[in-house]
């Protein structure tokens, strides 16, 4: 019917009077962590529920009316309903954590991400960032934080794979059905759906508005897909990380202009603004904007405001997987808007470098990102170490462990992973605290309470789920390729539901190293085919479209699969997502993580399974540094780092194998009279205690709110107080210093030399400071000091401010102080000068510093 006016309707589902809080609870996405309302939905037609991603709006869709009419007389399903109904009506209604903490502050804070994966009914995520943001609004709600989601809303998703039979990934783009989706549209005072627009050269890109709930926090969706755009313009938002580079720019310019304008619209005016990864990062440039239009400020003073409540999380450990543009690119689509920020086209350009003079430096949205957020965070101790090397050049004048970039390790959200077994295992055993209370130390050391054979019959029901589904997947697999009928047979004979299984699933990215357990083919052969003590393993993971050497990645692991050794022990699971990532860690012994140490960020992968019983097997990289301590799970290596790294793969594939031969497999198959694995169960209760209250995102929310939002409100609120009277004034002082800092020289220093002095005693330094025309409450001189190592550096300086005594000559300022003598050994100090102000985040924020 091209060319032909058509005109839609929407066909809803006729639910009884009776049944109608099955719809309220479908559009609420905390159903979905709770597993009561899953087995609710699942209770309506559970084979269909399976079939439609556990969807319960395409299930209601899709059940027939005789089926409703049935429920409508169920007593049982009637009570399990309404008990249902109540528990998300309590859950809206109960006091949260904020509201304990943080009554008083008055915060809006909206939180930015190209991708949420809260479920896997709803396809607009790709992998780890997706999930982590979906399990971040997730505690948001269950804290009652004031928070908001923006993203995008993908006609096409992520894509869709399946393997060919050469092993290689192909992808399909199967389009998202909106009106089967949890999707309620936003609409404007007349009622019609709400639009905003956003500027791309020549033109404006409409954006509808669309809003899910999770729990008590909205997420709300752009979509470009309208009929009041160009073809090519409704296509921006076809695909998550789909297109070119024209693409990713204008998908995020469309995030960050459009999200804020999009909330403007909705009459909501976040105080806080938190970019999860630079492609958010544009969200400060309209916030600065809006506030040079609506206050008549210049840049540098909306500058000053916005920064103040802008947070930034980077994720990404190499700089070649930090979106950046071309600058004539960056000029195309932004040299319009920069007009309207009162800047010419190298202050736009130098918004996006580390070193703006240097005309070969792309337009980075990580640099963007850093520079207009007051508070930048890693997602893991060695990430944020690894951040600040990175960054470095930002701040070239401090060392690289004073790089303002701190870390927040991320969690997961353990409802949305545990087993409903294990659930109900911590209720009889912890008490139903730990649902509300997930960092509560006390309640995770009641596990030791729980009986052996209890937990480890809880988690075998996992792995019998886990063997079962993977033989099913399997089995449609061989199918679809056309495979002889005596091979699809026997892909139920694949794995054992009794023996050891190690998982590795995850986005197939080279430096992940996918294929390094099969480095050593002979010994691994052997392994899985011991007869006393079998070693089966379920691979399953995606690489990106264009990333060949992914894809090749996952040709070697299933090529591997099906030699004729491994073919009953070795599965790959087609067309990851996060029910197919449930069954995993809900169903995995040992969860296998091997990336090239530094370059995981985080990887919360392995932090899902500790709640369901099973235990890692990682690289000394990312969290697993913070989460093991030696008896919780196994490290593979020490934590070195090489520069070969044909070397590296082998003594670490050697290393792997040694433990699966030596200590875990032995250990799994050690039974006691009852059949138990006593040692084993040991560290699965150590490996619950002592990590899933560490790492759950209520903790990592929680952070985020005292280290991060809160303290951003508050700055903000500050300097935009009296007409933005703070931000004016640090404006215009960060000018003066700045314009000024070129004459700051340290004259003299004064201090002992060569003498030796004795523990308890004190050494006094007094340092002479050439100001020039600043004054000295402009200022902070510190003294850096610390234990010299073998190259003559003071490897872990601490600082101590010196006070200025009023003694001044000129422009020059005395300043001076002493170091207290706690310890013997050998001592170095250093001398600098920062420039301080109240209203700063920190004293390095400017990034200058005179050194004498």
């Amino acid at each position: 019917m091209a060319g032909r006016s058509i005109r839609s309707f929407t066909v809803l589902p006729r639910l009884p009077d009776r049944l109608r809080p099955l719809q309220a609870l479908a559009y609420n996405l905390w159903w979905c962590w709770n597993a009561d309302a899953v087995a609710l939905f699942r209770r309506v037609n559970p084979d269909l529920f399976e079939a439609l991603d556990h969807s319960p709006i395409r299930l209601l869709g899709a059940t027939d009316q005789s089926r409703f009419e049935e429920l409508e007389h169920d007593d049982g399903f009637l009570a399990h309903m309404d008990r249902v109904a109540e528990a998300l009506d309590h859950y809206l209604k109960a006091p949260t954590w904020y509201q304990e903490h943080h009554s008083g502050d008055s915060a809006q804070i909206a939180y930015f991400s190209a991708e949420f994966g809260i479920h896997e009914s709803v396809p607009v995520y790709s992998g780890g960032l997706g999930v982590l943001a979906g399990d971040h609004l997730k505690s948001a709600s269950d804290l009652g934080l004031p928070l908001m989601g923006i993203t995008l809303m993908y006609r096409e998703g992520y894509f869709r794979q399946y393997l060919n039979v050469d092993g290689w990934q192909q992808e399909r783009y199967p389009e998202n059905d909106f009106f089967t989706l949890p999707l309620t549209p936003e609409l404007d005072s007349a009622g019609a759906p709400l639009t905003v627009t956003v500027p791309l050269p020549g033109r404006e890109v409409a954006l509808r508005v669309w809003h899910i709930q999770v729990g008590r926090v909205p997420l709300y969706l752009l979509d470009a897909n309208i009929p009041q755009n160009k073809p090519e313009d409704r296509a921006i938002t076809a695909q998550l990380y789909g297109g070119d580079q024209h693409t990713r720019i204008q998908q995020e310019i469309i995030l960050g202009i459009g999200g804020i304008r999009a909330l403007r619209a909705m009459g909501k005016v976040p105080t806080v603004c938190h970019m999860n990864e630079g492609h958010a990062a544009f969200t400060g440039l309209e916030r600065i904007r809006l506030l040079i239009e609506d206050e008549g400020l210049d840049f540098a003073t909306a500058y000053e405001a916005v920064k103040a409540g802008t947070c930034f999380t980077t994720h990404t450990p190499v700089p070649a997987g930090n979106d950046s543009f071309p600058v004539h690119m960056a000029e195309q689509y932004l040299g319009d808007y920069a007009a309207k920020l009162g800047l010419d086209r190298n202050a736009l350009v130098a918004l996006g470098r580390q070193h703006p003079g240097n005309e070969q430096e792309p337009f980075g949205m990580t640099v963007l990102a850093l520079k207009v957020a007051n508070v930048s965070n890693g997602v893991s101790k060695l990430h944020g170490s690894v951040s600040r090397r990175m960054w470095k050049e930002l701040w070239p004048e401090l060392p690289a462990g004073e790089v303002p970039i701190t870390s927040i390790t991320n969690g997961v959200h353990t409802q949305s992973w545990l087993a409903p077994e294990f659930a109900q295992l911590y209720d009889r055993y912890l008490g139903i605290q730990w649902e509300e209370r997930p960092t509560d130390f006390a309640i995770w050391k009641r596990v030791e309470h729980i009986p052996d054979g209890e937990l480890w019959r809880t988690h075998e029901r996992g792995r019998e789920r886990l063997v079962a589904l993977a033989r099913t997947r399997l089995r449609a697999q061989l199918k679809r390729r056309g495979s002889p009928p005596s091979e699809v047979e026997g892909a139920d004979e694949v794995l054992d539901p009794d023996a050891l299984t190690i998982g590795f699933a995850r986005r197939f990215a080279t430096y992940k190293r996918g294929d390094l357990i099969f480095r050593n083919a002979e010994r691994i052969a052997a392994l899985v085919n011991s007869k006393d003590r079998p070693v089966q393993f379920i691979f399953a993971g995606k690489a990106h479209p264009q990333d060949r050497g992914g894809k090749e990645l996952i040709q070697r692991v299933v090529q591997q699969s099906r030699k004729p050794e491994f073919r009953k022990r070795v599965v790959f699971i087609e067309d990851y997502d996060m029910s197919v990532a449930r069954y995993l860690v809900q169903g995995v012994d040992v969860w296998l993580n091997n990336p090239r140490r530094p370059l995981e960020a985080s990887g919360t992968s392995g932090m899902k399974i500790c709640g369901n019983g099973g235990l890692n097997l990682s690289i000394l990289d990312g969290w697993w540094v913070e989460g093991y301590d030696g008896d919780n799970g196994w490290a593979i290596g020490a934590g070195e780092e090489y520069t070969d790294l044909a070397y590296q793969d082998e003594v670490e594939s050697r290393a792997l194998l040694d433990l699966i031969e030596q200590d875990i497999a032995p250990t799994f198959y050690k039974r006691d009279a009852g059949g138990l694995p006593r040692e084993w169960i040991r560290r699965m209760k150590r490996s619950i205690m002592s990590l899933v209250p560490v790492f759950n995102t209520n903790r990592m929310v929680e952070q985020y709110t005292e280290r991060c939002y809160v303290p951003s409100h508050r700055r903000a609120a500050k300097l935009s107080a009296n007409h933005l009277q703070g931000a004016k004034e640090l404006a215009a002082w960060r000018r003066r210093v700045g314009g000024e800092w070129g004459q700051v020289r340290i004259e003299a220093v004064d201090a002992p030399a060569g003498e030796a002095l004795r523990v308890g005693a004190t050494f006094p330094v007094k340092v002479r400071v050439n100001l020039g025309t600043l004054r000295p409450d402009d200022v902070e001189v510190q003294l850096c000091y610390g234990v010299l190592d073998a190259m003559g550096d003071i490897a872990d300086p601490k600082s101590l401010p010196l006070e200025s005594n009023g003694s001044a000559s000129g422009s020059s300022v005395l300043f001076a102080g002493e170091v207290p003598c706690r310890a013997s050994g050998q001592f170095g100090f250093g001398v600098r000068v920062l420039p301080k102000n109240a209203n700063l985040p920190h004293l390095f924020e400017p990034g200058m510093v005179t050194w004498g």
